[in-house]
């Protein structure tokens, strides 16, 4: 039988060329749907935060319910085709919902930002002060207290003492909000031990200090001076005092045995003739202990105190008069003198 012409392909062609287009249609749909899944969600800025244990499978969810994704399957999948799907970071990631699947996966595979909370600790506060400080700053202050009160986290604190007083360094630290409070006071013991190298030890050493004598002595010097200028007068004067036998009579010694601030010692009410363990006026030689926690300042000036007057004698005897200068003397008579003249 003969074919006729212009009959068109045969019906398995006709198939064939049926199922291309449905193959490139269905191809064509997929391309769109994972496009359209790994595009920009639309949503707001959101900061992601990866705690211990979070997985990437919750994560994604995450931001997904959050607007910052399409699909949290995309994401994982984005990720493991990366080879970054393990490199999750605890911390925090800012994110918004403009970006693409491809942009989120770079940044989570990227570094975290960890959240810190500054704390400043100034020069001269005491042990009993520094809980509020924390406190304020979002910590627990009891907690805090309770570990400033184990005098074991220090080397070189004395058996007999009760707290770290004098081996907390002052000054700004960053901690991660969620720090335990034992953490938290062994970097600020850390940071003071750094004071303490080998050749300041050898120093305080040959001013017959060891160093917590050091560290108490710059104590005083801390509460006496007005200023780091006068750090190392006060200094001279006390190492001198010491030296020679005579009594300290440092007032911030007699307010921190009393359990006071400065400012509330009573000569009449008999503070100055009150016995302590930390009076300098009732007993000879170093307090008990620090009375605060020196900075680096005080505890610099002991090791190169000013000993001598302009004259060459030394100097036993200082004063702060009210015009905001400091008279320094060798003899008692010239320090009555000197009272009488300026206060």
């Amino acid at each position: 039988m003969t074919r006729l012409r212009g009959s068109g392909p045969p019906l398995w062609a006709k198939v064939l060329l049926i199922l291309l287009a449905l193959l490139l249609l269905a191809a064509l749909g997929a391309f769109l749907y994972v496009r359209n899944l790994t595009a920009p969600a639309g949503g707001g800025p959101y900061t992601l935060e990866v705690k211990p244990g979070d997985t990437l499978g919750a994560v994604a969810r995450e931001l997904q319910e959050k607007g910052i994704v399409k699909s949290a399957d995309a994401l994982r999948f984005v990720m493991r085709q990366n080879g970054t799907a393990g490199s999750l970071k605890e911390g925090m990631y800012d994110l918004d919902g403009s970006l693409s699947v491809q942009g989120v996966a770079e940044k989570l595979a990227g570094p975290a930002r960890i959240p810190v909370v500054n704390v400043t600790i100034p020069e001269g506060r005491r042990i009993q002060d520094i809980p509020a400080i924390f406190k304020k700053a979002g910590f627990d202050g009891a907690a805090i207290l309770a570990a400033l009160k184990d005098p074991s986290l220090s080397q070189y604190t004395a058996s007999t003492q009760k707290n770290l007083e004098g081996f907390v360094f002052p000054a700004t630290y960053e901690f991660r909000p969620k720090e335990t409070p034992r953490r938290i006071v062994e970097k600020m013991v850390a940071r003071m031990n750094e004071e303490f190298t080998p050749e300041r030890v050898a120093k305080a050493k040959a001013l017959d200090l060891s160093v917590r004598d050091w560290v108490i002595l710059a104590s005083m010097v801390q509460a006496e001076a007005a200023n780091d200028l006068e750090m190392p007068i006060v200094a001279g004067v006390f190492l001198n005092r010491l030296r020679d036998g005579i009594a300290l009579g440092s007032d911030p010694t007699v307010a921190y045995g009393l359990g006071k601030d400065l400012p509330e010692l009573d000569r009449s009410a008999g503070d100055f003739t009150t016995d302590t363990p930390y009076s300098t006026y009732t007993r000879m030689g170093l307090p008990a202990g620090p009375i605060n926690n020196p900075g680096q300042a005080a505890l610099q000036s002991v090791l190169n105190a000013n000993r001598k007057l302009a004259d060459g004698r030394d100097a036993l005897y200082f004063l702060h008069a009210p015009d905001g200068k400091i008279y320094v003397n060798h003899t008692y008579a010239e320090h009555l003198r000197d009272n009488a003249q300026h206060r």
